[in-house]
């Protein structure tokens, strides 16, 4: 580590990688669970994948924003300590894929000289805050929503509030009503409003609470049609505190977000909500949006101009790839990306052209493409010409063609079938047989390799899940076709039924048969979703149960897409073995170890941060003794309850209160200098007396 700890200008990064480096060293001694450690690293963006032994890295990148410097940065990176592939996310991330753990570190170093992170990137943490692509471009916006998606990813990087949650946690911005960041399936989603008072315009957002997919996909609440700006902030840390000390902790399953509200009522919850309000840093979060706009300036470099071609070819790319502007002269243009994936000579290309012909910005995008923006309309040609001589100047973007699927079985713990696979193949039946849908912008496909539906494969016109279905001894790949879903805008949106089950190898089939019947029966002006009710959910089985005929099985249907051997079932596999060691010991280190953040935190007159650590050392700690006497919890208002009934009135540990009138302080008092201190040294005389009990049980 001695070779990069000194090239970290930031100490806050340096610390965080640090540790990484320790706790890794700790886990391959032995010295830490290995339930623990997963937990810290995947929190600092290094996750399991299905092969033994290596890692992937999801690296961070807030609304899909890189200039070209960072990107060049994430490319040597790759080319270091991956393969030289680079993989979009549905949530605009880059994954690299079979890096080896001992690197990350260093490989985490190298991407902070050009301010990329990992931190948080997966884990029970806010995951990356997302943004319509065209947020700041986009004719139809009302104001541009990238300051406020920064500033919410920037205030909760490294919160105390959101480090540890029962599970991940959700944001997304969209730029207008058409609504392209999906804010109805989010944990939180913000949609851009504006109103008049006084004759002075108010920036605001329209709030929806509680969405998301999986197995079981929720359409998101409506909070507020109009949450000033200034009360963002405030309002999303008032929801995570909640969240944090009232989720599911013990169910994986159950821990999302949508599964709390649905257990205590949307009422309820925005009732805990309110009573956060006193414990907040702030209630008020004002957002200068005049000096955000004020910086941005607009580079017009000199382009080569040249003639547009006349091919068939290049006219489709501008019909479908290039996007209009709100600013005069200028578009952007979407660089479609099969599944998401590229190479770093690729990026090392597209980092030149936003560098020196536009305005040193792209966008990855929520589809898994790239959008370069504020390009000048007269080179549009030039950047067909220089896109299309590394292989990124195919037509179709966001189209009925530019299929999204996750990695599936290629590299994810958690895939069944293939997703990738399968979504190849379909894109080469549109491709040879359907290329007028290449311009259609109204339908979806979307893949997902499990039912944890990372490729949305439920909230498409039409979805496919990765199943597998017994046919006598053999067990085949399968998808699960799904119809009917679909964005309607201005926070609405529908969700997919589930129609019927067909081997994988059919998929290109069912395809087929239903273009063919959606061209035959669906009348002049029927939209796709309009032409599913009309028929309903037992007409589209019927015309596919065709294909779920099993006497025609072959060996070829026992062999997925993109494979070569017959199909086997293998979920769960891949993760890094280590010694398994004692839970409560680590839990009480941990629990120590936020005892000095707090503590530094007091130091830095971060009374907000101190006090949370200092709550949660004293739950961790509570968690810790409650497992050895064999108890289990699911959430921290449990933990808190339990310890309580099981040590506190019982005598077990003697504390001066008990532990709820202790730990509720947190809500009651404003967070200030007098109460973090008077509360820090509360939290020690109680782990002091948790601790004395611990040893008291190990030694008698």
């Amino acid at each position: 580590m001695q070779s990069f700890r000194t090239e970290i200008e930031n100490p806050i990064v340096e610390k965080d990688i640090l540790e990484l480096e320790k706790k890794i060293r700790l886990f391959r001694e032995g010295k830490i669970d290995e339930e623990k450690f997963r937990s810290l690293r995947l929190a600092r963006g290094v996750y399991g994948q299905r092969q033994p032994g290596v890692q992937m890295i999801r690296i961070k990148l807030p609304y899909g924003k890189a200039t070209s410097e960072q990107l060049k940065r994430i490319a040597d990176v790759s080319d270091k300590y991956s393969t030289g592939r680079l993989h979009i996310t549905t949530r605009q991330d880059i994954q690299i894929h079979y890096v080896s753990l001992d690197e990350t570190p260093a490989l985490w170093a190298e991407l902070e000289k050009d301010d990329v992170t990992l931190r948080e990137a997966c884990g029970n943490t806010v995951r990356n805050v997302t943004a319509s692509e065209t947020a700041g471009v986009d004719p139809n916006e009302p104001f541009d929503v990238t300051l406020y998606a920064d500033e919410v990813f920037k205030y909760f990087l490294r919160n105390p509030v959101c480090q540890e949650m029962g599970r991940k946690f959700k944001m997304a911005f969209s730029a207008s009503d058409e609504d392209t960041a999906l804010a109805y399936l989010h944990d939180l989603g913000f949609i851009p409003k504006v109103k008049t008072e006084n004759g002075q315009e108010i920036r605001g957002f329209k709030v929806m609470l509680g969405g998301g997919l999986g197995s079981q996909p929720r359409h998101a609440d409506l909070i507020t049609e109009f949450l000033p700006t200034d009360e963002l902030i405030p309002f999303i840390e008032g929801v995570l505190r909640v969240f944090d000390r009232h989720g599911e902790r013990a169910r994986r399953l159950k821990a999302r977000m949508k599964f709390l509200i649905s257990d205590i009522g949307l009422e309820a919850f925005l009732d805990l909500v309110k009573e956060e309000q006193k414990a907040l840093p702030f209630k008020k979060y004002p957002i200068n949006h005049n000096d955000y706009e004020d910086s941005k300036q607009l580079f017009q470099p000199e382009v080569p101009e040249l003639e547009e071609p006349l091919e068939l070819a290049y006219e489709q790319w501008k019909l479908t790839n290039v996007l209009p502007q709100k600013q005069k002269g200028l578009v952007s243009i979407g660089v479609k990306v099969l599944l998401g994936d590229f190479y770093t000579p690729q990026a090392r290309q597209i980092a030149d052209l936003v560098k020196k012909y536009a305005n040193n910005e792209l966008r990855f995008t929520l589809r898994q493409n790239i959008l370069i923006r504020d390009v000048q309309e007269k080179a549009i040609p030039f950047f067909y010409q220089e896109l299309k001589k590394i292989g990124l100047a195919d037509a179709g973007y966001n189209t009925f063609g530019d299929i999204t699927a996750c990695p599936g079985t290629d590299t994810c713990n958690l895939g069944i079938a293939s997703s990738t696979g399968i979504a190849k193949e379909l894109e080469k039946v549109i491709l040879a047989e359907y290329p007028q849908y290449l311009k259609n912008k109204d339908l979806t496909i979307k893949i997902s390799g499990c039912m944890n539906a990372c490729g949305q494969h439920n909230m498409a016109h039409i979805g496919f899940q990765g199943m597998s279905m017994k046919v006598g001894k053999v067990v085949v790949p399968a998808l699960q076709v799904l119809l009917g879903g679909g964005t309607l805008g201005n926070g609405q949106g529908r969700f997919a039924d589930k129609v019927i089950k067909v081997p994988s190898r059919r998929g290109p089939d069912a395809l087929r048969i239903l273009i063919a019947d959606f061209e035959q029966n669906s009348n002049d002006t029927e939209s796709f979703l309009d032409y599913y009710d009309r028929l309903g959910h037992i007409y589209f089985y019927d015309i596919l149960k065709v294909l779920t005929e099993t006497s025609t099985i072959t060996e070829a249907d026992q062999v997925d897409w993109g494979h070569e051997e017959a199909y086997k079932v293998a979920v769960g596999v891949g993760e890094c073995a280590g010694v398994v060691i004692d839970l409560v010991a680590t839990l009480l280190l941990e629990a120590r170890e936020k005892l000095e953040l707090s503590k530094e935190g007091l130091v830095e007159k971060r009374w907000s941060d101190s006090i949370y650590h200092t709550y949660a050392a004293i739950v961790n700690a509570a968690k810790a003794i409650l497992l050895s006497e064999s108890k289990s919890t699911n959430s921290y208002a449990n933990i808190v309850a339990l310890f309580d009934e099981t040590f506190t009135q019982t005598g077990k540990i003697s504390l001066e209160k008990d532990l709820a009138s202790f730990v509720y302080e947190i809500n009651k008092n404003e967070p200030s200098q007098e109460f973090a201190e008077a509360y820090f040294k509360e939290a020690i005389k109680v782990f002091d007396a948790i601790s004395a009990y611990r040893e008291q049980e190990v030694t008698a």
